[in-house]
């Protein structure tokens, strides 16, 4: 996992909604940055999908900003590429951008692992949380509610340090082209 205090890595990316550019330097001047690894095709993404749509919104008003990044290989997964982000990203009803990490060299500089992976960082772009949503997963019973990030969020819109003790994000691993897999993935 990336370490609690690292500095945001740099990003410049596509985002599949809009076919703009978006950089890590656009959030400038907000007062935290949550960075979001999803993907189209995994069950855990989409069992999360209209709470982090609803959590999006209600999180954009307060000034966070908000980025979603897919860096799934999408030779070996169609359902994940940038035309088919934006029709996802539509009917999920995203607000934020939804970026294609196409060399996938994002997701190993965030060491993020699986979709969803949740990382939370400050006004310095220092991170201070990286976790999971919260403890909904399908088939769990458990209501869908952002509760564990909310409160990452909260805390930072505050001034205030999220607590330390975080429960990592569980989802599907990501998914990376042949040869390309980092040291650190499972």
């Amino acid at each position: 996992m990336l370490k609690l205090g690292t500095r945001a890595p740099a990003f410049t990316l596509p985002d599949a909604i809009t076919g703009r550019t978006v950089a890590l330097g656009d959030f400038d001047g907000r007062p935290g940055l949550v960075v979001l690894f999803l993907c189209n095709h995994c069950p855990y993404v989409k069992h999360l999908s209209a709470g982090l749509s609803a959590f999006g919104r209600e999180y954009a008003a307060k000034g966070l900003g908000i980025v979603a990044i897919n860096s799934n290989d999408v030779a070996n997964y169609p359902a994940d590429c940038p035309d088919a982000m934006k029709v996802t990203a539509e009917a999920a009803g995203y607000t934020f951008p939804y970026l294609f990490d196409a060399g996938q060299s994002v997701a190993k500089a965030y060491r993020a692992a699986c979709t969803p992976d949740i990382f939370l960082f400050d006004s310095q772009r220092e991170l201070v949380y990286r976790g999971q949503f919260d403890d909904s997963r399908p088939g769990n019973g458990k209501p869908v509610t952002g509760a564990d990030l909310r409160a990452a969020c909260d805390a930072v819109l505050s001034g205030r340090i999220p607590a330390a003790e975080q429960k990592p994000s569980i989802g599907c691993n990501i998914k990376w082209k042949p040869g390309n897999e980092p040291d650190y993935a499972v």
